[in-house]
């Protein structure tokens, strides 16, 4: 349906500000391909399915790769579960198969079941510091974190480090409730390069998607992390 036919009103101020007023604010613009990747995160966060077909296959002409959509699909399950991430990978699937991209695509596995906990727990010191080697020793549930979350999706190809934070702040950014968590990737996000400024604006670039409340307790999480690494 045509909310332009039925809605007229409410899609032309929609439109102005997702389209046309938020992306143009000075000072808060980002990359048509990094806007996007943060804008399917987000969308996949707060369970905006219908919203996400709309906005896919934008993002597919700006730049977001098949295999980079899928990774963020994919990783989603650690942060939101299977039973909210697999309405998304049925929708990529099926605007994938619109689109005559064929799949499966091409693996982006680099860990075995033998060596995930190792390569993941490498990936949380990277990312997070030294003290995150030992870390999944400290119970079941932070193995889990080591060798699910980070061994079996932050070390895939398809997207780097920087961009796997990146998603993940936008997931738990968009989900709300997360807090802790959030300022605990900002953190994260920041020690891979992704710093104050632009978690600013992936924000400001996901508001008119997730809303003000998620927004503005996202930009305090930042400002919590920045102040915690004294910036």
């Amino acid at each position: 349906m045509d909310l332009r036919t039925t809605d007229p009103e409410f899609a032309e101020r929609f439109a102005h500000f997702a389209f046309h007023e938020a992306p143009n604010e000075a000072g808060q613009q980002l990359p048509e391909k990094t806007r996007y990747t943060a804008i399917l995160a987000a969308l996949i966060g707060c369970g905006g399915a219908e919203a996400y077909r709309e906005m896919l296959p934008k993002a597919l002409d700006g730049g977001v790769t098949p295999v980079m959509a899928k990774e963020i699909v994919y990783q989603a399950t650690a942060y939101l579960g299977f039973g909210r991430m697999l309405p998304f990978l049925l929708c990529t699937n099926a605007v994938f198969a619109e689109k005559g991209i064929e799949l499966p695509l091409p693996n982006q596995a680099t860990t075995t079941l033998k060596n995930r906990l190792e390569k993941g727990a490498a990936a949380q010191a990277e990312i997070f510091g030294e003290p995150m080697k030992e870390a999944w020793k400290t119970g079941h549930v932070n193995r889990w974190l080591a060798a699910n979350c980070f061994g079996d999706y932050y070390t895939r190809k398809g997207l780097s480090l920087a961009e796997r934070e990146l998603i993940t702040f936008c997931f738990l950014m968009a989900q709300g409730g997360c807090e802790p968590q959030l300022i605990a990737h900002s953190k994260g996000n920041m020690h891979m390069g992704n710093d104050r400024d632009f978690l600013t604006r992936v924000v400001s670039q996901c508001l008119p998607y997730i809303g003000y409340p998620r927004s503005l307790n996202a930009l305090a999480c930042i400002r919590k992390a920045a102040e915690d690494a004294g910036e």
